[in-house]
């Protein structure tokens, strides 16, 4: 039974409803019972909800259960199982382990690299120091990251650890880096990198979460990441699995006198007060795995057409197929043995049925026609949700070259972002750590790096790049690329870095060796003839094979 209350604002008077429940939660919660009734009396003004999406009386918005949570209580409780069921798509779907390839392709590739740029202006350097620097720190830093002795595994240098962070973020939506240091024969820098999966990340001793304890993240009062604690063992290692030896190690985020990150964990945040990263194919697992299924089906619907079944079929509906066959068992007693292995199909075979029986054949209709649109269709709602266009989500660029560079430039918004991303949570503070190194041993040489926290990121300021973006037309690009820099509007090294993902400086000492060397040999000697000039007549009289030979020789 639903009740009014009467409200006059102004000369207007509103009938606001008031239903059973309201009377209810006005008796046991009067506090609670207002904030409703105030809810109810701005629908009454308003003539019902701001959002038709909030409307709860229209049928769209009365199925399941919603509920508003912070960004932890979201994540936590369901990681685990997003996880997983992003590790098996990974394994065993083309789509989800091609659209978390693609990401490490095109956003990391053969790695990124850095161009330190000084801040010339604040160390008041000129332009030949500040060059002489920049390319000492640079050679400093390929020291120490570009063999596996940066890897505390000792198998990968950073540039292939880059591309492992990212997939293992891509695929379980987060991964710890750790930094220790110590030192091994071959290099003189004491930095190492440690990737721990996400799964070792957890509470120590399996405790619920507190305020300032979170997936095995602790935290200060502000939020920020105090320290990690990471279990000595993956939980899915079923091989030394003992959960009766587990035990916790706890790695500090930060040092205590500098602030230097010690301990990095990667993910792409998303909300205020995350804490751990979800798995980028969250969003698509149960579309990914119904469209497998649905292909599954279909496929194993093609291979039985493919096998052409033929049902012989009698009035009497015995099992029989060809004429039977008298045999004496065992006791020397006769019995007739039925043949029912079936018939082979020959080539142009004439085989004869017996009275009464006839050929029956099944046609399951496959392939179906309407498999690859249907496909297609949920594939582009799958791309829409990891930001990759269908063309380079399935490889098929098959409509016009507008389309096709119209998708990879929307592909490269994306690329760029976690590129810019990536660049900021791990390479540019293993740059920092490396030069941090190189300057407190004496192999660098920077006035003011310790003392002064602006001087030290005037040392510090760098640029990177990564491998170009794919060109669908060369030519059209180099033209637009040379138009630009005659326009004054962009230079040469932007140039260079986007259609090669080269320096353009680096490449200058080169460049004149090859210019120099080419005025050496003269205009006049033609090193790359366009054309191969055909063969003299043959006036000897022999066949055109002899002639062939002779002209070849």
């Amino acid at each position: 039974m639903s009740l009014a209350r009467t409200v006059t604002l102004g000369n207007k008077t509103i009938d606001v409803p008031v239903t059973a429940v309201d009377q209810l939660v006005n008796f046991f919660s009067p506090s609670l019972g207002a904030d409703r009734f105030q809810s109810r009396l701005r629908m009454a003004i308003t003539g019902g909800y701001g959002y038709t999406g909030a409307d709860r009386t229209r049928r769209a918005n009365q199925s399941g259960s919603r509920r508003e949570m912070d960004a932890d209580s979201a994540i936590l409780r369901d990681l685990r199982i997003l996880r997983q069921e992003s590790q098996h798509l990974v394994r065993n779907n083309a789509i989800a382990g091609g659209a978390i390839k693609t990401n490490v392709t095109k956003v990391v590739g053969t790695g990124l690299k850095v161009k330190s740029q000084l801040d010339r202006e604040v160390l008041n350097l000129t332009d030949e120091q500040a060059d002489t620097w920049e390319r000492s720190a640079e050679r400093e830093y390929r020291l120490a990251t570009e063999t596996r002795e940066i890897d505390s595994e000792r198998q990968l240098p950073f540039s292939l650890l880059q591309g492992l962070a990212f997939l293992k973020v891509l695929e379980d939506g987060d991964v710890l880096v750790n930094l220790p240091r110590f030192k091994r024969p071959g290099s003189p820098y004491s930095l190492k990198i440690q990737l721990i999966e996400s799964a070792r990340l957890c509470n120590k001793d399996n405790l619920p979460d507190t305020p300032h304890l979170s997936g095995g993240v602790e935290k200060d009062d502000t939020g920020a990441p105090v320290a990690y604690q990471v279990l000595n063992q993956h939980p899915g290692n079923f091989r030394v699995y003992d959960p009766k030896n587990f035990s916790w190690t706890t790695l500090p985020a930060f040092g205590k006198n500098t602030g230097s990150p010690l301990a990095m964990l990667l993910l792409d945040k998303a909300r205020p007060g995350q804490t751990r990263g979800v798995p980028y194919l969250a969003p698509v697992v149960e579309l990914i795995k119904q469209l497998g299924r649905y292909t599954d089906a279909e496929v194993m619907a093609a291979v039985v057409s493919g096998m052409l079944t033929v049902f012989v079929t009698n009035e009497t509906g015995d099992p029989v197929i060809g004429p039977s066959t008298t045999m004496t068992n065992p006791t020397g007693d006769p019995s007739t043995q039925v043949d029912t292995t079936g018939l082979e199909l020959g080539y142009g075979s004439v085989v004869g049925l017996m009275p009464g029986e006839k050929v029956e054949t099944v046609n399951p209709g496959r392939p179906n026609t309407a498999f690859d649109p249907f496909v297609q269709a949920i594939l582009r709602q799958i791309g829409v949700a990891l930001e990759l266009p269908f063309e380079l989500l399935i490889k098929h660029f098959t409509a016009s070259y507008s389309a096709a560079r119209a998708a990879l430039e929307e592909a490269w918004d994306y690329f760029n972002r976690r590129r810019h991303w990536l660049v900021t949570v791990l390479c540019q503070p293993v740059y920092e750590a490396v030069i941090t190194e190189a300057v407190a041993t004496g192999r660098l040489k920077a006035p003011g790096f310790f003392s002064d926290p602006l001087i030290r990121r005037a040392w510090l300021s760098t640029s990177w790049t990564g491998d170009a973006p794919s060109q669908l037309d060369p030519k059209k690009e180099i033209d637009a690329a040379k138009a630009r820099v005659e326009l004054g509007i962009s230079t040469r090294s932007e140039e260079c870095a986007r259609l090669t993902g080269g320096d353009w400086e680096a490449k200058q000492p080169q460049i004149e060796k090859e210019v120099t060397f080419m005025r050496k040999i003269g205009p006049t000697v033609e090193r790359f003839p366009a054309t191969v000039p055909a063969p003299p007549p043959d006036n000897t009289g022999g066949s055109d094979l002899e002639g062939t030979d002779n002209a070849t020789d």
